[in-house]
């Protein structure tokens, strides 16, 4: 990572220098005209920092474009205006389209030769949304004034800022300098910042002292917690300062647009940030456009208003089924029909629950062979011809194309189709016995019923396991669905309550060796294989289970030897290794990848990518497209 990084940083410097020259003309964006002559916004010579990120359009085979106009997505809940602050996708450092770690938000990044230290410095007049300057006070608050602070972080700091279970030392050199030390290297620290759901080091100080007791006048403090309910300042503290959850109109951000409506609204409004710290070569401000219209409808009609083109952009709750339709009203909705593909390790995977609760399926749930005769009972090629046109790719849950741990061996372990293997395999656990329908018993004479609980929220998860259903029968295993909203199938499965669980197959199918490889070990309640470890490794111990299976506890103390690895080639090995080991042993059941998914973008959107790869982590989904660099031909002036 130390190589990767400092390289792309040297790039990023290089093409600032290359274009100095422009940035003393940048051409100023007409729609604030209006706000820039009532005085309400500097001019852009004042708006972006002294040193600005330059997009490298050219690198990604793009087109400068021109301001104005709005964009208009559907979503399916109040909360989704979250997905935002991923589109947006402005980070400390961020993935580039290659899935490098270049800085973005930061000027550069500097890491010590033994790994410990991680130097940030940031642009030199940079500022929030609302103007305020944005500098290392911005970190030390956070730091000290919020993760170190019991009554707004019980907990300590995340995870990810610890090394060996250790704080780091955190010194702020000036006011666009800091420094993180640990006393080993901590890998996890800058691939966390880089997620769609990052761990965000700064807050607006300016903006959140005010409901901080530490600064906040006591009697004004007071007031503003009754006023809002909150009963304690620690509370209206956290309700207000929630950068992710992008619900708070009033609290500034670094992000392309900001949100200007209140939540549980049926439409929300965002509007440019006139801060933001990218332009394009020509010196155009970024982004193009001027707003987004995020509108919540239902997920079933979705399809239907994209159709009748009311939507600019949209991927969200469009499957593949829907191809058909979208691609014959393309001329009516004034759109184009682009497929892109899934990034997940498996479009839909079975999660059997090593940690249920059920003491006799968990002897079977822990057997590999019990685990590969279900992968074995699957018709991949069922799946894929049915709902995907046999578009997709039949395989387990692995790394895809995109990743340097790509294996062919890896995609394709114990996905084949072969019910007389499965058989023979079940047979041998000396699970023979059969009822009167041809079902089989388990060892406690109860019928073999596996009950799979899923979300309820994609139809491709429905159709896949109705014909899995289909095939399971034939070896004697009786499959039942069961649909349920996600934070109950979540708080289920944490509990142990959950057998099985339908998901995607790893949302990081694209894996680097600067991913911490969360989604592998038994390290985290997440997890739908082990959520019972996951707590045991969260809680060193003090809740959940221990882990008592060897490939299991391999898995462990891996994760573990990446997190003190200092070298990008260690944690290379680190993940070939695990991930060889889930290809061996199956712990997630994984049925295609690379699954086609419709993106309906209006005719005269440019820069939009014909052939994409939509991901969560890494990606952000649309972030790694980089959103703000979308524009209308000819642009739309307000």
């Amino acid at each position: 990572m130390r190589g990767s990084l400092v390289l792309a940083a040297a790039l990023v410097l290089a093409l600032q220098a290359s274009v100095a020259s422009q940035t003393r003309d940048l051409i100023e964006t007409p729609g604030l005209a209006e706000q820039i002559a009532a005085g309400e916004v500097p001019p852009v010579s004042e708006r972006v920092p002294d040193e600005p990120l330059v997009a490298d359009l050219a690198v990604r085979g793009r087109e400068p474009g021109l301001h104005g106009g709005t964009m208009r997505m559907f979503v399916t809940r109040s909360k989704d205006v979250r997905y935002m602050a991923a589109y947006g996708y402005a980070r400390l450092v961020a993935y580039d389209s290659h899935y490098n770690l270049v800085p973005d938000i930061l000027r550069d990044v500097t890491i010590s030769e033994d790994g410990r230290s991680i130097t940030l410095r940031l642009r030199r007049g940079h500022k929030w949304s609302d103007g305020q300057p944005f500098t290392t006070e911005d970190f030390r608050y956070w730091w000290e004034d919020v993760a170190l602070n019991k009554d707004l972080t019980p907990g300590g700091p995340p995870v990810e800022l610890l090394a060996v279970g250790r704080r780091p030392r955190v010194e702020v050199i000036d006011d666009v300098t800091i420094r993180y030390t640990w006393i080993v290297p901590n890998p996890q620290f800058l691939p966390a910042l880089a997620k769609a759901r990052p761990v965000y080091i700064y807050r607006p100080a300016h903006y959140m002292k005010q409901f901080h007791a530490k600064y906040a006048d006591s009697d004004e403090l007071a007031k503003k917690v009754e006023d809002k309910g909150a009963k304690k300042w620690s509370r209206l503290h956290n309700k207000m300062d929630n950068l992710y959850k992008f619900d708070n109109p009033k609290l500034p951000i670094l992000q392309p647009w900001y949100n200007t409506s209140k939540k549980n609204g049926q439409r929300y409004i965002l509007l440019r940030n006139p801060f933001f710290h990218r332009i394009d070569p020509n010196g155009r401000q970024l982004p193009y456009l001027d707003r987004v219209e995020l509108e919540i409808a239902a997920a079933g009609l979705i399809p239907a208003k994209v159709s009748l083109g009311e939507a600019t952009l949209q991927l969200r709750s469009l499957g593949f089924s829907d191809a058909p339709v979208l691609k014959k009203s393309e001329a009516q909705g004034g759109y184009v029909t682009h497929l892109w593909h899934s990034g997940a390790g498996s479009e839909v995977a079975l999660y059997p629950n090593l940690t249920y609760g059920d003491a006799v399926w968990r002897k079977l749930f822990h057997s590999t062979d019990f685990r590969r005769a279900l992968s074995l009972g699957i018709s991949r090629k069922a799946i894929n011809k049915v709902l995907y046109f046999g578009l997709a790719k039949e395989r387990a849950v692995a790394a895809l194309e995109e990743s340097p741990f790509f294996d062919e061996k890896n995609a394709v372990a114990w996905s084949r189709f072969d019910l007389d293997e499965a058989n023979r395999l079940l047979d041998g656990l000396g699970l023979d016995e059969r009822n009167a329908a041809g079902g089989r018993l388990l060892p406690d004479g109860r019928p073999m019923e596996v009950i799979v609980e899923t979300a309820g929220e994609r139809r491709e998860v429905a159709d896949t396991l109705e014909l899995i259903t289909a095939t399971w029968a034939e070896i004697g295993i009786r499959l039942l669905v069961r649909p349920m909203d996600r934070d109950i199938l979540r708080n289920r499965a944490y509990a142990g309550r959950s057998m099985m669980v339908a998901w995607y197959g790893w949302n990081n199918g694209i894996p680097t060796p600067d991913a911490a490889p969360f989604e592998l070990a038994p390290v985290d309640q997440a997890n739908f294989s082990w959520p019972r470890w996951g707590q045991y490794h969260q809680t060193k111990g003090s809740a959940g289970q221990e882990i008592d299976l060897p490939e299991a506890q391999r898995l462990e103390r891996l994760f573990n030897q990446w997190t003190l690895a200092a070298d990008a080639q260690r944690r290379s090995e680190i993940w070939r290794e695990m991930l060889a080991i889930h290809a061996d042993q199956i712990f997630v059941i994984g049925t295609v990848s690379r699954a086609p998914l419709p993106i309906a973008v209006d005719s005269e959107l440019r820069n939009v990518p014909a052939d994409g790869l939509y991901a969560w982590d890494p990606g952000a989904h649309l972030g790694i497209h980089r959103m703000d660099e979308f524009f209308f031909e000819g642009g739309r002036q307000p």
